[in-house]
């Protein structure tokens, strides 16, 4: 990657590889089959992206149409004093476990090394990316690169249940009630590892309908990509 005159590359080689291996975009009608997707989940001590903190991290690669589950990883990341607090009853991650985690760059800095050039997934992914990229501009003065799909989003496109109306108070689904819907039963909902294996079962189950539905292989263009 060749950096204008005025711009300094990042001082992390691990961040710059990143970088000079990621687009922003990947080019329209790509076949899916090219494609290599990244499942995301984050647990945090709050909702706040600005106040709150990552506790915990999961990945877990999708590549043709199969979930490679020896390619999945899991983080759990030190903070110093989280508060025992509502989301603490929900993800179940205790002070103690915290205290004992990798330090938070250490642990952005492998899950750059796994998403090089890879369309990053999430069910309401926004705020894990919001969450992600307000560390690494923290601790290296970036952000995420990789399109970005929503799983709750392609379910209001892919299930009929959820199809867009003329509601203006109309919600994307949760977790729970999409995979109701594609027959899932949820794994070890709310930790990070359970709930980035059962986004990425309902995400293949929804391109299986897309592919049914179109009678045709999918592309990049018959997703619902986003900038990170």
């Amino acid at each position: 990657m060749t950096w204008k005159f005025w711009k300094r590359p990042p001082a992390n080689p691990a961040v710059a590889a990143y970088i000079a291996e990621t687009s922003r975009r990947i080019p329209k009608k790509t076949p899916l089959t090219e494609i290599r997707f990244v499942v995301l989940d984050t647990e945090t001590t709050g909702f706040d992206i600005h106040r709150d903190r990552l506790l915990s991290l999961a990945t877990i690669e999708i590549t043709d149409a199969k979930i490679r589950v020896a390619q999945s990883a899991a983080w759990t990341i030190y903070q110093p004093a989280p508060a025992v607090n509502k989301a603490t009853a929900i993800h179940g991650i205790l002070p103690s476990q915290t205290a004992a985690g990798q330090p938070e760059p250490e642990v952005h800095l492998e899950f750059l090394a796994r998403i090089h050039g890879a369309i990053l997934v999430g069910h309401h992914v926004g705020f894990d990316i919001a969450m992600l990229n307000i560390a690494l501009q923290r601790h290296f003065k970036t952000t995420l690169r990789n399109p970005c799909l929503n799983t709750a989003a392609f379910a209001m496109s892919a299930i009929e249940a959820f199809a867009k109306t003329a509601y203006a108070g109309q919600r994307e689904p949760t977790l729970d009630e999409v995979c109701a819907q594609c027959a899932i039963a949820p794994l070890d909902r709310h930790t990070a590892e359970g709930d980035a294996f059962t986004t990425a079962q309902i995400f293949l189950s929804m391109c299986a309908l897309r592919h049914r539905r179109l009678a045709r292989p999918l592309t990049t263009a018959d997703l619902p990509l986003r900038s990170a």
